[in-house]
């Protein structure tokens, strides 16, 4: 009996351990998952919404680029200039596709013979059209508030196509052109609103 005994006790803490490690994993991911504390269907719903990001839906062809290291710092300070200015996410997508149009996100000095006129940083504002000096139109805070002041002034700019609102403050030679980067540009802003 003893050693009956003995096989059930080894038998039943045999089945516990067993149960345990199997079981332990499998309950320890069993609750909401978190992330920093926070549910990560929380942290999802964090996302900015597409349809505030793109609320008539893109315009016509998109294109895309890979971007470089540079360049996402340059879409992060678009948005992180954005939200200083108190505005929606909706102003940091055309921010940045009128970055990609102009620059491709990146922070333009003087280009000599290539330059256009005296257009400089990731908007190409010209000084000698009132953005600012050189200094400050290559600083990407100081060129996106500036870009945004514009936005802001346009009556409905939130309800217009991107285009309409890029050219209406860019009064560019391609009108159209801005809205070819909406989707890249909405992307980003998904992606790192809340990073």
């Amino acid at each position: 009996m003893n050693s009956m005994l003995r096989k059930s006790v080894l038998g039943v803490a045999g089945l516990a351990f067993t149960g345990g490690v199997f079981a332990g994993p499998i309950a320890a991911h069993a609750g909401t998952p978190t992330v920093a504390g926070k549910p990560v269907a929380a942290v999802q719903a964090d996302k900015p919404d597409m349809g505030k990001l793109v609320p008539h839906g893109v315009q016509g062809a998109q294109s895309r680029i890979d971007l470089s290291d540079e360049q996402v710092a340059n879409a992060k300070a678009i948005i992180a200039a954005t939200k200083k200015a108190g505005l929606p996410e909706r102003a940091a997508v055309i921010s940045i596709a009128t970055s990609l149009q102009e620059s491709k996100l990146e922070n333009l000095g003087h280009l000599g013979d290539k330059n256009d006129h005296d257009s400089l940083g990731l908007f190409q504002q010209r000084p000698s059209s009132g953005w600012g000096t050189p200094e400050q139109i290559t600083n990407p805070e100081y060129s996106t508030l500036a870009f945004e002041k514009g936005l802001k002034q346009v009556d409905g700019w939130q309800d217009m196509p991107l285009t309409e609102a890029a050219q209406t403050v860019q009064v560019s030679a391609y009108p159209d052109a801005y809205a070819q980067w909406e989707q890249q540009a909405a992307d980003l802003v998904a992606q790192h609103w809340n990073s």
